[in-house]
């Protein structure tokens, strides 16, 4: 028997090198694949020109021609949630999975997944299935969607899989864009305040003041204060070494707290942080519980097992906090016991999301009261984001009005003063 070193792809995209004893690259090619391997190049030992394999053979005389590999681009979710929801109609309709692949990949606008999805209708031509295909791109494919896929592959419902994976991608990104838009706010405001009064500092301020300075009468306390300022934000001298070491200073604060976070302990502060702030604290929880459901139910129903939905629910949590609290119920479930223990004694998740799920299990029903418990996450963090924008309107509408109307008051108090002046003379 023949010895070939080979160079392969195992199912979490990792590259792998190594070498297994047989009769051909055939024969080769099958051992791996048997032990779970994409081999992308076999090379048999003695020889110096390399053998591809015959799924690499099939991607170089591919139309799309693609080469297998783990991809350095992403995409956003909102265009893979697209191109899952059309894969689902093509799917739905009838429609074989290489040819819903072929179509999908002519039309595709997005350079990244345009090469994706023909690696991908390459792989499933050269005899792997769709998720094996999908675990070559981890990058692209999270742990969830490869594993939905396989369950839905399993079952004989791909296209059914599929639309729940959309209709999840959908949902976490409405979601996403809900809280997204309620920080963004305040900072828009902020930021045309801030412009609003550089621009009365260096235009408006100081040719009132070349007014003034004309008089002899004494200016009021804010006027000298306003004017005090329009001069530090005009003078070179002032103004720019501070505004370096603003900029440094910002710099240095984001770079420790970079470093912080990448820290386990550093993560779980700012995460714990994040979950105890006031008014955006109760958003990030409630997002955080209905991340956790909505990933848990729509993995259980689709078929996958429930401690590797466990598992991929906790790497997919976002917050160390509700992973660790998720990690407790995976090493409880897996002794056998009930959800509900370690659920409620982390203290993380509301009370009524444990009754929820108590009921659930009781019932035989974990997967659609998991859901629901989404469902009703989603309106509170809607209904939160929406009142706290209605409530951040005024406030910030009110502070801008103070700031300019502050400025405005100190230009014209002593003009008002030496009009009265002139009266009474």
């Amino acid at each position: 028997m023949a010895k070939f070193n080979y160079t392969a792809l195992d199912a979490k995209g990792e590259q792998t090198d190594g070498a297994v004893s047989a009769a051909s690259e055939a024969e080769a090619v099958q051992k791996l694949r048997a032990q779970g391997l994409y081999p992308t190049q076999i090379v048999e030992e003695g020889k110096g020109k390399p053998i591809v394999s015959k799924t690499a053979k099939k991607k170089k005389s591919s139309g799309l021609n693609m080469t297998i590999g783990k991809p350095k681009a992403t995409v956003k979710p909102k265009v893979l949630m697209v191109f899952t929801r059309q894969l689902a109609t093509l799917i739905d309709s009838g429609l074989p999975l290489l040819r819903s692949l072929t179509v999908l990949g002519k039309q595709e606008p997005n350079p990244a997944l345009k090469k994706t999805i023909g690696a991908l209708a390459d792989s499933v031509q050269g005899g792997s299935t769709f998720s094996e295909s999908l675990a070559q791109h981890p990058k692209m494919f999270n742990k969830l969607y490869v594993n939905m896929v396989k369950a839905g592959e399993l079952g004989g419902v791909l296209e059914v899989v599929l639309n729940r994976l959309a209709e999840y991608q959908e949902k976490a990104q409405k979601l996403k864009n809900k809280i997204v838009s309620a920080m963004v706010y305040p900072a828009i405001v902020m930021f045309i305040a801030v412009a609003i009064l550089v621009f009365l500092m260096v235009f408006i301020v100081p040719k009132f003041k070349e007014m003034f300075t004309e008089t002899d009468s004494e200016l009021p306390t804010i006027s000298k204060i306003v004017f005090g300022f329009s001069e530090f934000c005009l003078s070179r001298t002032a103004a720019l070494p501070n505004i370096v070491w603003v900029f440094i200073g910002c710099g240095i604060i984001y770079a420790i707290f970079n470093s912080i976070g990448k820290t386990k302990g550093g993560r779980k502060f700012i995460d714990k942080t994040k979950l105890h702030l006031p008014v955006f604290g109760d958003i990030q929880r409630k997002s955080a519980v209905s991340r956790f459901a909505r990933t848990l139910g729509t993995l259980v129903t689709s078929g996958v097992p429930i401690l590797q939905a466990l598992n991929i629910t906790r790497d997919t949590a976002g917050n160390v906090i509700i992973s660790d609290a998720i990690s407790k119920v995976h090493e409880a479930v897996k002794e056998g016991e009930s959800i509900v223990t370690p659920l409620s004694s982390s203290g993380v998740f509301p009370n009524m999301v444990i009754s929820m799920v108590d009921v659930g299990e009781e019932t035989g029903q974990l997967p659609e009261m998991l859901l629901k418990v989404a469902d009703v996450y989603d309106d509170e963090v809607d209904n939160a984001v929406t009142a706290l924008t209605s409530i951040l309107e005024p406030i910030m509408i009110v502070v801008l009005a103070l700031v300019v109307g502050a400025v405005v008051f100190a230009l014209f108090l002593p003009l008002i003063k030496m009009i009265s002046t002139m009266s009474e003379q």
